[in-house]
This record gives structure tokens, C-alpha cells and sequence, in this order.
């Protein structure tokens, strides 16, 4: 499969006639050819009538034909080989491994919700039979969840793979019944093109609509507006900025009919270093902490950017083996330059915070757009005098926090806005603060670990990758995990309906074989 600078709409290869973007490779800062032809007006509107007009005959593809297109997906991406990784490690200065790792994350997220398609649990049918006896009498109401319709999905600069055209987004889209309308992130623009071809060779293989699936190309922020705004689309799929996600809040809540906007936009994640674990593991937890901090040059949305402890010769130990190790770490390739810019003006911003203390820089030896990890240290007065140290940066830098006792600590843990996750380091000796701090943190997080790091977001049923705002848009949903595709579907109710014309999943009959909950009673499938 050779790169052409090509979006995809509908079954065509396009080469868009708007202009030309090239990606661009963080660690050489040299342009990538080919250039990519980028969408018109008329190309957007194409990609989205397609989907529009896709949608009915795509929500009515038997559940185990969607399945096996989710999984041809999957296999159509491994098909690619090292090509794929090949182009990823240039346009995102990330490693090899790491992206091989990203790969079978991808996959294995199509596999997963190929397997939530066939159990059918996410339709939730429900039925109620008629009472005609009773006084009022009750109608025969059946419920079961459909689609939204076509959901437009936003590349994420991170996660060139995971999060991107085949990513979480997309596949929880497709599982649920809903046409994707893919915008390219441009950092990574043939990495897309090799995926989007993947997927329009599943969709041939399985038989399905055309207009199932379209990727589009374009600079700026003009076409993602365009995007959100079209009236075909019913909802979005987002992992970026704050200020990136929140203006596609904005767009969509001004459109005649207002659709969610389901964005993944900022955290800084919490770790809590209670009074046992820093005595008892105190040293163990330092390099371990900054193995996470530093991880993808802190480009994940977990990076831990908050350390809390109470102050006192635990915590100072903690600081200093913290600091000698940081010291250690050579200074990352990040994403794209202006992440990297952002990131040293951010760091450049908190040298200027009164009270807040630099403990350790990791090396400045790196290549291209190399990132030089920063610790600082602070008082809890210090920081909650400071809403800059909420602010994320994206990147290899964190605060720690001495608090002068549990109830400080309590008090910062309150203060704390939405995160992705909150992280407490806790022995047996901890259970009295940390049985105080755990209900702080369920309001505050959509993950809650103990004795572990934050930087490692396993695909599951259980996952949630979530939270409230700024974390999210929305704290009810999860961008990972089984449940995400919760987003992208909405109850109906079926009342006294003929039973010639019920779907499926709501027939006396079952024949789907689903668990059902019947006159309130959750009967099992077969």
C-alpha cells in the first residue's frame, strides 16, 4: 500500500483540490512528502451526505455482520505491517515498540466491541407486557437502544493509532450502528491515510453502505467546525485541548438541533502519597513515579502532573530520590513543534510563580523537539493561591504539594478539579485518610487506583476513561473501555407496536438470543 496524499469518501480515494499540508517529523523538523490534498466545501458536504444516507441501511446490518466488520477492520490494519509503524515512528518521533504496543491496543479495541456487538447487551431490551386488567390498564411497551446516526471523530496528536482514525472513537461508533466521519489529525496525516484505506477495504470485504465510513483533510480549524456543523452529523468524538474541545461544544450547542460533543480535553491527574506508603515504600515509589511522569515524554492524557504528601522527612526523601532520578532521564522527542513550544512556554510561565520551588530538570541532551522534564515543589497554601498550577501541561512536568497535615491534604483533594484519574499510594496504616479522601476522589475522577500509576489505560468492560469537566465534556461517558459506546445511542420505546414490526431484539420470540429484562425480571439468553 503506497502513501497517495489521499483523504477517503465514501469508497473513493480523493486527493482534495483546497490546498496541500505535508506532515512533519518532530525529531528531524523536516517536512514528510507526499503532500496531502486537502477537503473543499464540497468535499465535507460529500463525506457527510454519504454517511447520512448510509445510516439506516448501515443500523440494519445484522449484528454479527457488523461484528465481522469491526474485526476485518482489525485485520486489515495488521495487513499493513511494518509500513504502518514505519510511517507513525516518523510523524511522531514516538518509538517503535511503543507503537507496535499501540497497534495491538487498536485492534484489540475493534475485537472488543466486535464482541459487545454479538452479546447484544448494549441494546438493553426491555420489555413490560400488558396489563389490561389493571385500573388504569398498561400498555405493552418494549424499549430497546438505537443509533444516533453519523458521529464525526477527531484525530488526537498522542495517539497516532489508538485515538485516531481507526481509534476508540471510531470503533465504539461503528459498534453502536453509526456511520464515522473521520477529521485527520495533521501530525500524522500518512499514518491516516494507510488506516483510512484499511477500513474502506473492510467495508468492501463485508458488503457494507457506502458512506460507512469517510476520512477528510484539512488546515485549520475551519473544517472541524464544519464538521461539527453540518446537519448530518449527530455526534462527536473528541481528545485534544480544552480550548480545542470547548469550542466544538460551543458549535454544537449554536446548531438548530444540538448534538454532544463528547470530549476528552484536560487532567493533571492527582497522585496522593499518603503518611504509611511514604514511609514504608517512600523510595521505591520515586523512580517509579518518574518512569510515569516521563513516559511518551509526558504526552498522555494520564501523565501524573500532581504529587501530594505530607510534608516532613518522608516526603523530603520521596523529593530527593525523585529528583536524582528525573535527573537521569534524557529530554524526549515530543509530538509536533508546537507542542513542544507550548510545552517550554509553559515551563518558561511557572518560573514566575512566587512560592514555587524547581527540585530537578532532566537532561537537556535530546533531538529535534526535545522536552526537558521539570519537578517542582510547593506549600498547599502556595498552590491553592495558584489556579495556574491546575492548569495542565502536556509534557514531562509535575508539582508536588507538602501539605502540614491530613486534613490539607483533604482540602486540596477538594479543590482539585475534574480528572481522568486520582491515584493514592496507601498501606494498612493509611485506611483512616484514605477511607476520608476516597468519597473526595469519586466525585473528582473517573479512575480511582491504589498503588499503581495512572499512565496505562487497559481496553476492557470495566475501563473508564472518563470523567468530570475539564476532564471531559461530558462526565457520564468514557472514551475507553465496553461502555463507550454508550455515547452514540439512544433509547426508543415501542408501545402496543404490531409484532410483525417489532425489531428483533424486542420479539417474543428472541430470536437474537439476548438477556432481556422482562416484567422486570432479567431473563438470561439461552
Amino acid at each position: 500500500m503506497n502513501i497517495q496524499g489521499e483523504m477517503i469518501i465514501g469508497r473513493q480515494a480523493v486527493r482534495g483540490s483546497a490546498g496541500t499540508l505535508r506532515a512533519h517529523n518532530p525529531a528531524t523538523r523536516a517536512d514528510i512528502e507526499p503532500g496531502f490534498g486537502t477537503a473543499s466545501a464540497d468535499d465535507l458536504a460529500a463525506a457527510c451526505q454519504l454517511a447520512e444516507q448510509a445510516f439506516d441501511a448501515y443500523r440494519a446490518v445484522p449484528l454479527e455482520e457488523r461484528a465481522r466488520f469491526l474485526e476485518t477492520i482489525a485485520d486489515r490494519i495488521v495487513d499493513i505491517g511494518g509500513l504502518l509503524i514505519e510511517r507513525a515512528a516518523q510523524e511522531s518521533g514516538l518509538p517503535v515498540a511503543r507503537l507496535e504496543g499501540e497497534r495491538g491496543r487498536t485492534v484489540n479495541q475493534l475485537r472488543l466491541f466486535a464482541k459487545v456487538v454479538r452479546d447484544g447487551h448494549f441494546l438493553e431490551a426491555t420489555l413490560d407486557s400488558a396489563l389490561p386488567q389493571r385500573t388504569p390498564p398498561r400498555p405493552d411497551l418494549r424499549m430497546r437502544k438505537i443509533p444516533l446516526g453519523p458521529v464525526a471523530v477527531f484525530g488526537a496528536s498522542n495517539f497516532p493509532l489508538a485515538f485516531s482514525v481507526a481509534g476508540g472513537d471510531t470503533a465504539s461508533a461503528l459498534a453502536a450502528g453509526c456511520p464515522v466521519v473521520v477529521k485527520a489529525h495533521n501530525a500524522h496525516l500518512g499514518t491516516s491515510e494507510l488506516v483510512a484505506k484499511a477500513v474502506r477495504q473492510a467495508a468492501e470485504d463485508c458488503g457494507m453502505p457506502e458512506g460507512v465510513f469517510s476520512m477528510v483533510i484539512g488546515e485549520g480549524n475551519q473544517i472541524g467546525a464544519d464538521l461539527v456543523g453540518h446537519p448530518a452529523i449527530k455526534a462527536v468524538g473528541f481528545t485534544g485541548s480544552r480550548g480545542g474541545g470547548l469550542a466544538l461544544v460551543r458549535i454544537a450547542a449554536a446548531r438548530k438541533e444540538p448534538i454532544p460533543v463528547y470530549a476528552e480535553m484536560s487532567s493533571i491527574n492527582p497522585l496522593f502519597l499518603l503518611p504509611g506508603a511514604l514511609e514504608e515504600k517512600g523510595a521505591a515509589l520515586a523512580p517509579a513515579f518518574v518512569d510515569s511522569l516521563v513516559l511518551g515524554v509526558g504526552q498522555f492524557c494520564t501523565n501524573p502532573g500532581l504529587v501530594i504528601g505530607l510534608a516532613g522527612p518522608q516526603l523530603e526523601a520521596f523529593t530527593a530520590a525523585a529528583a536524582q532520578a528525573l535527573q537521569a532521564k534524557g529530554a524526549g522527542t515530543m509530538l509536533t513543534a508546537g507542542i513542544h513550544k507550548a510545552y517550554t512556554d509553559a515551563i518558561e510561565k511557572r518560573g514566575g510563580v512566587s512560592g514555587l520551588t524547581l527540585v530537578a530538570r532532566g537532561s537537556a541532551e535530546g533531538q529535534g523537539c526535545a522536552a526537558q522534564a521539570a519537578l517542582y515543589l510547593c506549600d498547599a497554601a502556595t498552590f491553592l493561591a495558584n489556579p495556574a498550577l491546575e492548569e495542565e501541561i502536556f509534557g514531562p512536568a509535575s508539582v508536588m504539594i507538602a501539605c502540614r497535615d491530613e486534613a490539607e491534604i483533604l482540602a486540596v483533594a477538594s479543590h482539585l478539579e475534574g480528572q481522568l484519574t486520582a491515584t493514592v499510594h496507601a498501606t494498612r496504616a493509611d485506611l483512616g485518610i484514605a477511607g476520608s479522601l476516597l468519597p473526595i476522589l469519586e466525585r473528582k475522577a473517573g479512575r480511582i487506583l491504589f498503588n499503581g500509576f495512572p499512565t496505562g489505560v487497559e481496553v476492557s468492560h470495566a475501563m473508564v476513561h472518563g470523567g468530570p469537566f475539564p476532564a471531559t465534556s461530558d462526565s457520564r461517558s468514557t472514551s475507553v473501555g465496553a461502555t463507550a459506546i454508550e455515547r452514540f445511542l439512544r433509547p426508543v420505546c415501542y408501545q402496543d407496536v404490531p409484532s410483525e414490526l417489532l425489531p428483533e431484539a424486542l420479539r417474543d420470540d428472541n430470536p437474537l438470543d439476548l438477556a432481556r429484562m422482562v416484567d422486570g425480571v432479567l431473563r438470561p439468553a439461552a
